[in-house]
């Protein structure tokens, strides 16, 4: 059975969703910011900060490639994972893949008071989340399926995938 990844923007829910939905389905559950923090020690902004994007983004493709060669896998990606065209190859061809979005003022709700998104340190961060979300978009569209969230809760995120699946 393939294996089912969770993209889209951060505070979308990817995490939350992944969680309930790999009990549900009894499928192994890979979060892969954390294992990049477990591999690095350290956290994703001080690699970032550190060593640069590019560093990063080679950490997440490598890690992309090895888990796409396991099976029945629950994996919450990072927000940017899709915007590489190769990790879109690996994700459409190994396994299914659920956008799941909201609106820029939802994620700003569900991430401000987190103190790890850089993101959210500029003047307007509703305007900023919004002008990435339209950039991202592009790939975002290539998912097989796409979930708002915007005023579900996880567990309803959790059966609508499991409807899709089915259906």
């Amino acid at each position: 059975m393939k294996n089912i990844y969770l993209v889209g923007f951060m505070g979308t829910g990817k995490t939350t969703v992944g969680k309930i939905l790999a009990a549900r389905l009894k499928r192994q559950f890979i979060e892969m910011d954390e294992v990049i923090e477990r591999q690095e020690a350290c956290p994703i902004t001080e690699i970032f900060t550190t060593k640069g994007e590019p560093y990063f983004r080679k950490l997440e493709n490598n890690l992309l490639k090895k888990i796409s060669t396991q099976k029945k896998l629950v994996v919450s990606c990072g927000g940017g994972l899709i915007c590489n065209k190769k990790n879109l190859k690996i994700l459409t061809e190994t396994g299914i893949v659920f956008n799941l979005a909201a609106s820029a003022k939802t994620i700003y709700e569900r991430t401000k008071k987190y103190n790890h998104r850089p993101l959210l340190n500029v003047d307007n961060p509703v305007l900023k989340i919004d002008e990435l979300i339209q950039k991202r978009n592009q790939y975002y569209n290539k998912a097989h399926h796409t979930i708002d969230t915007t005023g579900v809760n996880p567990d309803e995120v959790a059966e609508k995938i499991i409807d899709e699946l089915n259906g």
